[in-house]
């Protein structure tokens, strides 16, 4: 059934998905080893916190790919936020190498791309012939 695809809450009905990456700072390859252990466990108790569904998780050494879903009444930055602050304050506290070799864990910026069920052109077509239906 199509309507599995879609979240059902009170209010609202939703497919709201999103690819997401961001790097240590200075793109240092230095999530490996038992820090690569601990982000994936920080990032599932922040996913579990915020209501975010973890669909996939991919942690490189120098770089951190996130295919989450979320209600789309949460703000992403705020959950972005989330994930780096939880994840640095809790790293830097256990690993004092982290501390001595980055000035903050993670890069200001990321990136974030919508992932969706349907493409741009279905839903202009969709839009475009609501006249004809």
């Amino acid at each position: 059934m199509e309507n599995e695809k879609y979240t059902h809450k009170k209010g609202i009905v939703y497919l709201n998905q999103y690819h997401i990456v961001f790097c240590p700072k200075y793109r240092r390859k230095v999530l490996v080893g038992d820090i690569e252990r601990d982000l994936k466990r920080i990032f599932e108790e922040v996913a579990k916190e915020h209501d975010v569904q973890i669909k996939a998780m991919e942690i490189m050494p120098d770089h951190v790919h996130l295919f989450i879903s979320f209600d789309p009444r949460q703000h992403l930055h705020k959950i972005i936020q989330a994930f780096k602050g939880k994840s640095s304050r809790i790293l830097r506290e256990k690993y004092p190498s982290l501390k001595s070799r980055l000035p903050s864990l993670w890069t200001r910026s990321y990136f974030c791309c919508t992932v969706g069920y349907i493409s741009e052109e279905a839903v202009k077509q969709y839009i475009e012939n609501q006249k004809n239906v």
